[in-house]
């Protein structure tokens, strides 16, 4: 595939992220910071970002299997992988948080678990359109490098 296919693939992928509302705004300000100097700019901030919030999500599901929960360390949780789903454009991430922060501050575990289900669906749904983005992102580097 030519350098100018893959380019329009990319943007297509990301636009319908942005339809689906799986992406905000915010992601298009990521991908504003990546240039030549920094060709590999997304590929970082995705990789810290789904990094972090497996580890975020592994401590909230550790949190929940507690018979007593700490809400308030939950909540701490909640707060940090909302904060992260934010400042990387995850909208739909962002939205299950609330729903998880919410069942939280209600001291539901029931409404916790079933808000933890959510968030894992949608962050294995993220991860997965984010390699498919990575994928297509290397592709186009490759392309340029060898143009060179």
């Amino acid at each position: 595939m030519d350098l100018a296919a893959l380019k329009t693939q990319l943007k297509n992928f990301v636009q319908s992220m942005f339809e689906e509302g799986v992406l905000d705004n915010q992601f298009s300000q990521i991908q504003a910071l990546q240039d030549s100097t920094n060709p590999n700019f997304v590929e970082e901030v995705i990789t810290l970002f789904c990094n972090d919030a497996e580890r975020i999500i592994n401590e909230i599901n550790r949190n929940l299997g507690y018979q007593n929960v700490d809400f308030s360390n939950l909540d701490s949780y909640v707060h940090q992988l909302k904060g992260s789903s934010s400042s990387i454009g995850a909208n739909r991430l962002k939205l299950a948080c609330a729903n998880l922060r919410q069942a939280s501050d209600e001291r539901n575990k029931e409404g916790c678990l079933q808000a933890l289900q959510l968030i894992t669906c949608e962050y294995c749904l993220l991860r997965r359109k984010f390699q498919a983005l990575l994928h297509l992102e290397r592709s186009i580097v490759e392309l340029e490098t060898n143009q060179k």
